[in-house]
């Protein structure tokens, strides 16, 4: 009886090796997932197509400025309060405001439940942030002064840093900074041996290469530029130009929505006004 046991063991112990093997074999031969198909990725876009993209100004009353973008499913949500008095008081500049940039993301905002509080990612993109608007804000308007902006990512599926950058860029024009100009950010990537703008989560975990970029505009000036991956002279030459592109689409919807705020904050004004008048 002892004998039939441990030969029917032997059996399943066979029986689940020849498994385990046919699973790797699997595995092993499985073929990479496309991300390009018929010159078009897997979303539908072409190369250098953006994601939708969203953007409102004044979206919290509590704070001075304050925007919240889309760039397809990565959601990002920014607040700036100042310039107000700098504490502690020993890091105050007596010439200028000192810009202050905290970039978080919700616990909630990926499919694998995020630690709470800065990690080294945000520390960097904080940083970062910080120096890609930097160039534009009239610090000097402002001594002995602080401006924090607190940018916080709801949701993400790739492109946070600039999402978050171009809504940040928003909210200091939505608190009333004096600016010379917006900074609007985008990034390019390289997926199965094509440049692409914009990439989303699936391609940005499986892309060869990410470059985010953040734009001024009116100035001309690049005041982020970053890579993470390889390319080729040409490839990367093309990916700064799909993101300058895709970076100066964005800047015209960061205007249209600073407009709608002030067209609506304007009527707003107005309609109280007549309403006294005619009390």
């Amino acid at each position: 009886m002892k004998k039939k046991a441990k030969t029917k063991e032997k059996e399943e112990e066979i029986g689940l090796e020849e498994l385990v093997e046919t699973k790797e074999k699997d595995v092993i031969s499985e073929e990479p997932v496309k991300l390009i198909v018929k010159g078009k990725r897997l979303d539908g876009r072409g190369f250098n197509e953006l994601r939708p993209i969203k953007i409102e100004a004044g979206v919290l009353e509590r704070a001075d400025g304050s925007a919240y973008v889309e760039y397809g499913d990565t959601h990002a949500l920014a607040a700036v309060y100042g310039p107000r008095e700098l504490h502690p008081r020993h890091l105050t500049e007596p010439q200028q405001a000192v810009l202050r940039v905290k970039y978080d993301m919700i616990p909630f905002s990926v499919g694998d439940r995020k630690r709470p509080g800065p990690d080294r990612r945000s520390i960097e993109i904080s940083k970062v942030t910080r120096e890609a608007l930097e160039p534009v804000v009239f610090l000097k308007h402002y001594p002995k002064t602080g401006i924090d902006v607190f940018i916080e990512i709801v949701q993400a599926d790739a492109g946070t840093r600039v999402a978050g950058i171009t809504a940040a860029s928003v909210a200091l024009a939505d608190a009333g900074i004096e600016m010379s100009d917006l900074v609007a950010a985008c990034s390019a990537g390289k997926i199965d041996g094509e440049v692409v703008l914009d990439m989303n989560g699936i391609e940005d975990n499986t892309g060869e290469a990410d470059v985010p970029v953040a734009l001024s505009p009116k100035n001309s000036k690049i005041t982020l530029l970053q890579m993470d991956g390889q390319l080729t002279e040409d490839e990367f030459e093309k990916a700064l130009k799909y993101a300058v592109e895709g970076c100066k689409k964005v800047y015209e919807l960061q205007k249209a929505a600073l407009k709608k705020k002030y067209v609506a904050a304007t009527s707003a004004t107005e309609g109280n006004n007549n309403q006294k008048g005619s009390e």
